[in-house]
């Protein structure tokens, strides 16, 4: 079984600011990676709180579908953010997009795998 093709990671991107303001919500890039084949993090939180780390991870079907992966702190939130910082300095080629939409999870859902 061949591989899927990848949409190059800026286009992918841009995708996702779209999708994002298309459901009444914004989205912004926090770290700008490699062009075509970066990694892409997105960060979703609704009205600047509660944010939640999703992470695109093979799945047992063969697809690659974002799932959560860590959440914020309320009582720890510069945790968050120093988590962000320490994954973009392993990772210079990372792509860290936030979100601020009202149901994450619905629009997690609407992504490709």
């Amino acid at each position: 079984m061949s591989e899927p093709v990848r949409l190059p990671a800026h286009l992918e991107i841009s995708s996702l600011i779209r999708l994002a303001e298309s459901n009444g919500g914004s989205a912004m890039v926090l770290a700008k990676g490699e062009r075509d084949g970066g990694t892409i993090l997105i960060v979703t939180m609704f009205r600047g709180a509660n944010a939640t780390l999703f992470e695109r991870m093979s799945q047992l079907d063969g697809t690659r579908s974002f799932v959560p992966s860590k959440s914020q702190d309320i009582e720890k939130p510069y945790e968050f953010s120093e988590y962000l910082d320490r994954r973009r300095q392993q990772d210079p080629d990372i792509w860290i997009i936030e979100v601020d939409i009202a149901d994450a999870e619905r629009f997690i859902a609407l992504l490709p795998h």
